[in-house]
């Protein structure tokens, strides 16, 4: 399964490649990292039906990742992939805001990375 995280705190990498490092090693889930809604989009352009997750933070400098999605949407009608929404406030206008615009779950930071790995199972 190939994931895209997109959020613009540079940690989050290696914050990702060390929890997920089994599966990782495993062939299991492959990562790629993005630190803007434009530099997703701009992947998501060249390599588009390879994504099956995106995560992505809310609130980034530029575009969001409310407006990240929302492009998402527009530009991938047939087979879109699946969408997370991370943020740091868990408050119902964000989360009201993400799945209106058609995100398919929503997490809060710090991310319980057992969670995540139980709702990624869905995937395999």
């Amino acid at each position: 399964m190939k994931v895209l995280v997109v959020d613009d705190e540079a940690d989050v990498q290696p914050l990702f490649t060390q929890r997920f490092r089994k599966e990782i090693k495993n062939g299991e889930i492959e990562f790629s990292f993005a630190l803007s809604g434009e530099e997703a989009l701009s992947y998501l352009h060249q390599h588009d039906s390879e994504i099956v997750l995106i995560l992505s933070d809310i609130n980034m400098p530029g575009m969001s990742g409310l407006d990240l999605l929302k492009q998402i949407r527009q530009e991938h009608d047939s087979a879109p992939p699946y969408v997370m929404m991370i943020t740091a406030y868990g408050d119902e206008e964000n989360h009201n805001q993400a799945m209106q615009n058609g995100a398919n779950d929503f997490l809060t930071k710090p991310v319980d990375f057992n969670s995540l790995k139980e709702k990624l199972k869905r995937f395999e």
